[in-house]
Protein backbone atom coordinates (compact mmCIF):
# COMPACT_ATOMS: atom_id res chain seq x y z
CA UNK A 1 0.00 0.00 0.00
CA UNK A 2 1.23 3.30 -0.89
CA UNK A 3 1.14 5.50 2.45
CA UNK A 4 0.73 9.20 1.70
CA UNK A 5 0.20 10.80 5.06
CA UNK A 6 0.51 9.35 8.42
CA UNK A 7 -0.04 10.85 11.13
CA UNK A 8 -0.81 11.22 14.80
CA UNK A 9 -4.77 11.57 15.74
CA UNK A 10 -4.96 11.06 19.61
CA UNK A 11 -4.32 9.35 22.81
CA UNK A 12 -7.34 8.00 24.75
CA UNK A 13 -7.05 6.35 28.32
CA UNK A 14 -11.36 5.92 28.55
CA UNK A 15 -13.95 5.50 25.50
CA UNK A 16 -14.97 9.10 25.87
CA UNK A 17 -11.65 10.21 24.49
CA UNK A 18 -12.17 7.96 21.49
CA UNK A 19 -12.34 9.83 18.41
CA UNK A 20 -15.54 9.84 16.78
CA UNK A 21 -16.31 6.70 14.44
CA UNK A 22 -15.99 8.19 10.75
CA UNK A 23 -13.49 6.04 9.55
CA UNK A 24 -12.70 2.59 9.45
CA UNK A 25 -10.04 1.20 12.07
CA UNK A 26 -7.61 -1.70 12.41
CA UNK A 27 -6.27 -2.31 15.93
CA UNK A 28 -3.10 -4.43 16.95
CA UNK A 29 -2.82 -6.12 19.92
CA UNK A 30 -0.65 -8.25 21.31
CA UNK A 31 2.05 -8.81 24.82
CA UNK A 32 4.15 -6.14 25.81
CA UNK A 33 7.00 -5.83 23.55
CA UNK A 34 6.03 -7.92 21.31
CA UNK A 35 6.61 -5.20 18.89
CA UNK A 36 3.06 -3.38 17.49
CA UNK A 37 4.48 -0.30 17.73
CA UNK A 38 7.51 -1.24 15.41
CA UNK A 39 4.86 -3.56 13.58
CA UNK A 40 2.68 -0.16 12.37
CA UNK A 41 6.14 1.74 11.97
CA UNK A 42 6.95 -0.69 9.10
CA UNK A 43 3.70 -1.26 7.74
CA UNK A 44 3.94 2.41 7.45
CA UNK A 45 6.95 2.71 6.40
CA UNK A 46 8.61 5.19 8.83
CA UNK A 47 10.68 5.11 11.48
CA UNK A 48 9.25 6.88 15.16
CA UNK A 49 5.62 7.91 13.92
CA UNK A 50 4.65 5.27 16.39
CA UNK A 51 6.81 5.30 20.07
CA UNK A 52 8.90 2.35 20.81
CA UNK A 53 10.48 1.37 23.35
CA UNK A 54 12.34 -1.71 25.05
CA UNK A 55 11.02 -1.14 28.07
CA UNK A 56 7.85 -3.35 28.30
CA UNK A 57 4.26 -1.47 29.16
CA UNK A 58 5.41 1.77 27.34
CA UNK A 59 2.17 2.02 25.51
CA UNK A 60 -0.62 2.50 27.91
CA UNK A 61 -3.05 4.39 25.86
CA UNK A 62 -4.78 3.86 23.23
CA UNK A 63 -3.02 5.45 20.38
CA UNK A 64 -4.95 6.02 17.30
CA UNK A 65 -3.40 7.14 13.74
CA UNK A 66 -4.80 8.70 10.80
CA UNK A 67 -3.55 6.95 7.37
CA UNK A 68 -3.94 8.68 3.88
CA UNK A 69 -6.93 10.32 5.38
CA UNK A 70 -8.83 7.70 4.97
CA UNK A 71 -8.69 5.01 7.42
CA UNK A 72 -7.04 4.75 11.07
CA UNK A 73 -4.56 2.75 13.07
CA UNK A 74 -4.56 1.87 16.42
CA UNK A 75 -2.00 0.89 18.78
CA UNK A 76 -3.26 -0.89 22.00
CA UNK A 77 -1.64 -1.26 25.21
CA UNK A 78 0.05 -4.27 25.70
CA UNK A 79 -0.73 -6.89 28.15
CA UNK A 80 1.24 -9.45 30.08
CA UNK A 81 3.84 -7.64 31.75
CA UNK A 82 3.50 -3.76 32.20
CA UNK A 83 4.57 -3.02 35.89
CA UNK A 84 1.71 -1.16 36.92
CA UNK A 85 -0.52 -1.15 39.62
CA UNK A 86 -3.45 -3.72 39.54
CA UNK A 87 -6.41 -1.13 39.55
CA UNK A 88 -4.19 0.86 36.09
CA UNK A 89 -3.80 -2.44 34.79
CA UNK A 90 -7.89 -3.01 35.45
CA UNK A 91 -8.68 0.17 33.70
CA UNK A 92 -6.67 -0.81 30.89
CA UNK A 93 -8.58 -3.36 30.60
CA UNK A 94 -12.09 -1.79 30.64
CA UNK A 95 -10.68 0.56 27.96
CA UNK A 96 -9.44 -2.18 25.66
CA UNK A 97 -12.44 -4.18 26.02
CA UNK A 98 -15.15 -1.13 25.32
CA UNK A 99 -12.97 -0.22 22.52
CA UNK A 100 -12.95 -3.93 21.09
CA UNK A 101 -16.32 -4.74 21.70
CA UNK A 102 -18.57 -1.94 20.97
CA UNK A 103 -16.09 0.28 18.37
CA UNK A 104 -18.60 0.06 15.22
CA UNK A 105 -15.43 1.78 13.47
CA UNK A 106 -13.56 -1.62 13.95
CA UNK A 107 -12.86 -4.10 10.88
CA UNK A 108 -10.40 -6.00 12.14
CA UNK A 109 -7.52 -6.94 14.65
CA UNK A 110 -4.07 -7.88 13.77
CA UNK A 111 -3.05 -10.07 16.86
CA UNK A 112 0.93 -9.67 16.97
CA UNK A 113 2.84 -12.95 18.52
CA UNK A 114 6.73 -13.16 18.99
CA UNK A 115 7.39 -16.21 16.74
CA UNK A 116 10.54 -17.02 18.90
CA UNK A 117 8.14 -18.70 21.63
CA UNK A 118 4.70 -20.21 21.65
CA UNK A 119 1.71 -18.43 22.02
CA UNK A 120 1.06 -17.66 26.00
CA UNK A 121 -2.31 -17.82 27.83
CA UNK A 122 -3.05 -14.11 27.30
CA UNK A 123 -2.49 -14.45 23.55
CA UNK A 124 -5.12 -17.46 23.85
CA UNK A 125 -7.59 -15.65 25.67
CA UNK A 126 -6.98 -12.73 23.27
CA UNK A 127 -7.70 -15.00 20.45
CA UNK A 128 -10.69 -16.55 21.70
CA UNK A 129 -12.47 -13.62 22.95
CA UNK A 130 -12.11 -11.57 19.66
CA UNK A 131 -13.85 -15.12 18.00
CA UNK A 132 -16.02 -14.73 20.51
CA UNK A 133 -17.06 -11.20 19.53
CA UNK A 134 -16.52 -12.30 15.92
CA UNK A 135 -13.88 -9.77 15.53
CA UNK A 136 -11.93 -10.64 12.26
CA UNK A 137 -8.45 -11.55 13.32
CA UNK A 138 -4.81 -11.42 11.06
CA UNK A 139 -2.35 -13.09 13.14
CA UNK A 140 1.33 -12.00 12.70
CA UNK A 141 4.28 -13.49 13.56
CA UNK A 142 6.43 -11.27 14.41
CA UNK A 143 10.39 -11.37 14.87
CA UNK A 144 10.83 -14.17 11.91
CA UNK A 145 14.93 -12.66 11.69
CA UNK A 146 15.46 -13.92 15.00
CA UNK A 147 14.79 -17.44 13.74
CA UNK A 148 17.43 -19.42 11.39
CA UNK A 149 15.61 -20.10 8.16
CA UNK A 150 15.37 -24.13 9.16
CA UNK A 151 13.12 -23.25 12.10
CA UNK A 152 10.51 -21.10 10.51
CA UNK A 153 8.30 -23.60 9.21
CA UNK A 154 8.14 -25.54 12.90
CA UNK A 155 7.84 -22.11 14.73
CA UNK A 156 4.81 -21.05 12.46
CA UNK A 157 2.89 -24.05 12.71
CA UNK A 158 3.58 -23.97 16.31
CA UNK A 159 1.65 -20.72 16.66
CA UNK A 160 -1.18 -22.05 14.33
CA UNK A 161 -1.64 -24.76 16.38
CA UNK A 162 -1.61 -23.25 20.00
CA UNK A 163 -4.18 -20.59 18.45
CA UNK A 164 -5.86 -23.07 16.56
CA UNK A 165 -5.94 -20.91 13.13
CA UNK A 166 -6.79 -22.20 9.65
CA UNK A 167 -3.73 -21.45 7.87
CA UNK A 168 -0.62 -20.27 9.17
CA UNK A 169 0.09 -16.68 10.44
CA UNK A 170 1.70 -14.20 8.31
CA UNK A 171 5.65 -14.03 9.01
CA UNK A 172 7.20 -10.42 9.72
CA UNK A 173 10.55 -8.94 10.34
CA UNK A 174 10.93 -4.93 10.54
CA UNK A 175 14.59 -5.85 10.46
CA UNK A 176 14.63 -6.99 7.11
CA UNK A 177 11.56 -5.92 6.06
CA UNK A 178 10.13 -9.07 5.25
CA UNK A 179 6.07 -9.53 5.13
CA UNK A 180 5.14 -5.93 4.81
CA UNK A 181 3.21 -6.79 1.68
CA UNK A 182 1.61 -9.53 2.31
CA UNK A 183 0.21 -8.01 5.62
CA UNK A 184 -1.11 -5.10 3.68
CA UNK A 185 -2.97 -7.81 1.25
CA UNK A 186 -4.65 -9.04 3.84
CA UNK A 187 -5.63 -5.84 5.77
CA UNK A 188 -6.87 -4.19 2.24
CA UNK A 189 -9.88 -6.98 2.52
CA UNK A 190 -10.80 -4.94 5.86
CA UNK A 191 -10.25 -1.62 4.19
Amino acid sequence: MKIHSAEFLTSAAQPKQFPHPSLPEIAFAGKSNVGKSTLINSLLQRNQLVKTSSTPGKTQLINFFCINELFHLVDLPGYGYAKVPEAVRRGWQKTIEAYLGERSTLRGVVLIVDVRHKPGEHDRQMKTWLDHYQRPVLVVANKMDKLKRSQYHSHLQQVRTTLQLEQDPLPHSSLNKSGRESIWSALRQWL
